[in-house]
């Protein structure tokens, strides 16, 4: 079976169902999808092969398009193994492939797979011809890593745009955007943003605007669906996910030996809730893990975060999204922050530090409760808090 993007350009991507977590460390509930494609011309090129589990069947369906033809060039446009982990094996079933990348491409791809001699280093902005077909690349610096580029084909007007416009979810047989459900993958695709992405918005945003002013009828990423009816809904979400427009909503996060903190939770998020927000959504950061969490805080206004000390500290569990809360540091955020003691405190200190470090807008007061909230002026005291956060977003 062939899927065809236009004349002589194809599909060759794979779902990955079996691997439980990206990077060692993002759950994938979904899966994820690892796109490649060929491009059938004069010259045969292949734009970037795929995770090397699945090599075996990507072969099989390259084979399957060109018989007993060889690949002429391989495009890379990001070193990342789940993009590059394959090159190997590519250069071996095609020794005379010609490896292209920018001038930051080869150094970390050497020292990943060792060297490579047949290699092309292109600049920015550099077309090649290989028929009716022309390439031209584009750099795109820190839209993920340094070597990041997109290659843009000039006759058909196709973008494969890397980890751009890409997402978490593997294609259930719907591979391009007008035969999918959008609302099934948006969250998918906030997650993949926030998470692999998010750390580098501005560098994310300048790709977009580079490849702004190009004719572009289609985008082909290397995660998700390929985007050829719906290209202004795609690239809105982009843009206003690289800006920081958050939407109306409250995310608490909270974390709890016993309970007590989450009960706490709940009180701020009825406060909230009277404030006149609907959506508001509650996390035991123990049972989710961080990157559902990081999605919605980069798309709701309002973050309100708990945790009950543990040792003089703050509950451990806290700790993996207060450090990725800092290192990808979502904008145009307020928050409101509580904790819980019993012998000793500590959980609010941490979040009050990092909260100062990170230069948050913290409104309302800082809340430690001592065990359980059923005090009257420990269950005013956080109403009031949810209440404000509340009124904030609005």
């Amino acid at each position: 079976m062939r899927i065809t993007l236009a004349e002589n350009i194809f599909y060759v991507g794979v779902n990955d169902r079996r691997t439980e977590l990206f990077e060692n460390h993002l759950e994938l509930p979904n899966g994820v999808s690892y796109n490649s494609y060929l491009i059938v011309d004069d010259k045969v090129t292949l734009i970037d092969p795929v995770e090397p589990e699945f090599m075996a069947q990507h072969l099989c369906q390259i084979k399957n398009i060109l018989g007993d033809r060889k690949i002429d060039y391989l495009v890379v446009n990001h070193d990342e193994p789940d993009h590059s982990g394959s090159i190997g094996a590519i250069i071996r079933e095609y020794p005379d492939v010609v490896v292209i990348g920018n001038s930051k491409t080869f150094g970390p791809l050497e020292n990943f797979y060792g060297p490579i001699n047949n290699k092309k280093v292109i600049a920015d902005g550099e077309t090649l011809c290989i028929g009716s077909h022309t390439l031209q690349f584009f750099t795109a610096p820190m839209c993920h890593w340094p070597e990041s580029m997109v290659t843009y084909e000039q006759k058909t007007k196709i973008v494969f745009s890397n980890d751009a416009f890409g997402g978490f979810g593997a294609l259930n047989g719907c591979i391009f955007d007008d035969e999918a459900n959008l609302d099934f993958y948006e969250d998918d695709m906030r997650r993949y943003y926030a998470n692999i992405v998010g750390k580098v918005a501005a560098s994310a945003l300048k790709a977009i605007q580079k490849v702004g002013p190009l004719d572009i009828k289609m985008i082909a990423p290397s995660h998700g669906l390929i985007w050829r009816s719906n290209l202004k809904w795609v690239i809105d979400r982009y843009v206003k996910w690289s800006t920081h427009e958050g939407e109306e909503g409250v995310v608490i996060a909270y974390g709890s030996m016993y309970g007590n903190t989450g009960r706490m939770a709940d009180i701020i998020a009825r406060g909230v809730a009277d404030a006149g927000v609907k959506n508001i959504k509650v996390y035991d950061v123990s049972k989710t893990e961080s990157s559902f969490i990081i999605s919605d805080i980069w798309k709701y206004k309002g973050v309100v975060l708990g945790a009950s000390s543990h040792y003089g500290s703050i509950f451990p569990n806290m700790t993996i999204l207060l450090h990725e809360l800092a290192e990808y540091k979502p904008q145009n955020k307020v928050y409101g922050l509580f904790g819980g003691a019993t012998w000793c405190g500590g959980g609010l200190k941490v979040l009050q530090d990092t909260a100062e470090k990170c230069k948050w807008n913290v409104i309302g007061e800082n809340i430690e409760v001592k065990g359980a909230p059923i005090k009257d002026e420990d269950i005013q005291k956080l109403y009031q808090l949810g209440v404000e956060i509340g009124k904030s977003v609005k």
